[in-house]
């Protein structure tokens, strides 16, 4: 049985967020909007994995679309730390361009779902 591609990048982005979150509290000593961060981040799987579980369509499009929703306010949480020289370009580059995957990913099945209901 093949594993969901989403799930398990959904997965990835949440280990990512943790590493990326350690790092912030620890070399940088901020510990508001990475808190905001580290609970978007890790949500994003955690709606994903629920929707794999959902007990209805609907339900399968309503958890997918909090995943949607934590996804670009994670996204948020690392545009306003590097606005704010919490991090560089370098650290921005490493994990903004998941979180962008994930949530391209997100909103297609969100579309596709919707669509195939039509």
């Amino acid at each position: 049985m093949s594993e969901s591609i989403i799930k398990n990048k959904s997965f990835d982005l949440a280990v990512s967020g943790v590493e990326f979150y350690k790092d912030l509290i620890s070399d940088k000593k901020e510990f508001v909007m990475s808190k905001q961060f580290l609970r978007s981040i890790t949500s994003v799987g955690a709606n994903v994995r629920e929707a794999i579980n959902a007990q209805s369509k609907l339900d399968f499009i309503h958890k997918f679309s909090i995943a949607q929703k934590e996804c670009d306010e994670t996204m948020y949480w690392l545009e306003l730390l590097k606005e704010t020289s919490f991090i560089d370009d370098k650290q921005f580059d490493k994990i903004y361009p998941k979180c962008s995957e994930v949530l391209k990913i997100i909103r297609s099945i969100i579309l596709s779902t919707k669509n195939n209901n039509s």
